[in-house]
């Protein structure tokens, strides 16, 4: 019997298929036998945030909404490897899945958009900002207190009509997101990380599959990278020590220089009136270590005053 496809699990946003295309591209070219005509084959599959977009998700049930039929296509054998934007990945997987490799992370840093403003200094007063992002709100009310948020779901397209038809003012991508779609162009700004801390993992892509395909695990190590595998793990167990999801602001960066890590974290009030810092550095080895310290220092700063405005 001939192999069946190597079946890669995808959302159907223009972002989801050019991250996946970028995927299958690097797999084959690790592997000439997957290059071959019909050796591997992209399975749409849509989420319920692709389907709901009227409410936040942290109303709808939080980042997972992008990742849960997927994983179940995986769990069912439906698919073999779902792609994901590691910062739509919940911080706990169903079992008996894993990410089995996380690529090389593309520039984590979010853009600025606008067409009445060069930069989110310059937004006129009152301006809205369009964006459904709790972590993106909160910094932008933090510096910018004068400026109203507005809601605004969907996928980068749809965002990008959004505010050219007026729906706000401004708005804020991820600068990775636009690159991959050769759209760039479109940014205003790139704000730079002391002034908009990225999302845990934005930039980086990530592989999940079944932790029994032993076969398949093997096969993805040829598109891993290390650098950003340890990065992301020191801001995942920072948000794990947080037990952070869509419903929290927090934004984290880990970046590494030969053998040393260092990881700047924040936990934010939604509205921005009140933040907490950490600032980290150690050994890259460490890094597990690191990011769970890192979260117990933010959780141990911002005490009940952060949980009573949850609530």
């Amino acid at each position: 019997m001939p192999r069946r496809p190597l079946r890669i699990g995808t959302r159907g946003s223009p972002m989801a298929l050019a991250q996946t295309g970028m995927v299958r591209d690097r797999i084959a070219a690790a592997h000439p036998d997957l290059a071959e005509p019909g050796a591997m084959e992209l399975v749409v599959v849509t989420t319920v945030a692709d389907k709901v977009l009227d409410r936040p998700l942290s109303e709808i049930g939080g980042k997972g909404l992008f990742t849960k039929e997927l994983e179940q296509a995986l769990l069912a054998d439906e698919v073999d490897i779902a792609v994901h934007s590691m910062k739509d990945v919940e911080t706990w997987l169903p079992d008996g899945l894993v990410i089995a490799c996380i690529l090389e992370r593309d520039d984590p840093r979010d853009a600025f958009l606008s067409p009445r403003a060069a930069s989110l200094a310059t937004l006129a007063p009152g301006s809205r900002v369009g964006t459904s992002s709790l972590r993106r709100a909160a910094q932008v009310l933090m510096r910018r207190p004068d400026l109203t948020i507005v809601p605004l779901r969907g996928n980068a397209n749809t965002r990008m009509k959004r505010l050219e038809e007026g729906a706000c003012d401004a708005t804020l991508l991820a600068i990775a997101g636009l690159e991959r779609l050769g759209l760039a162009d479109r940014a205003q700004e790139i704000l730079p990380v002391s002034e908009m801390l990225p999302a845990v993992a934005q930039g980086a892509l990530g592989i999940e599959c079944r932790a029994g395909d032993a076969e398949v695990i093997a096969r993805l190590q040829a598109v891993a990278c290390p650098t950003t595998t340890i990065a992301v793990s020191a801001e995942r167990a920072l948000l794990e020590e947080l037990d952070g999801s869509c419903r929290t602001p927090i934004a984290a960066l880990a970046q590494i220089d030969g053998d040393r890590l260092t990881l700047d974290g924040l936990l934010f009030l939604p509205d921005g009136s009140a933040h907490w810092a950490t600032h980290r550095t150690g050994l890259a080895a460490d890094a597990l270590a690191i990011g769970r310290e890192a979260g117990a220092e933010l959780k141990a700063k911002a005490g009940e005053t952060y949980r009573a405005k949850l609530q």
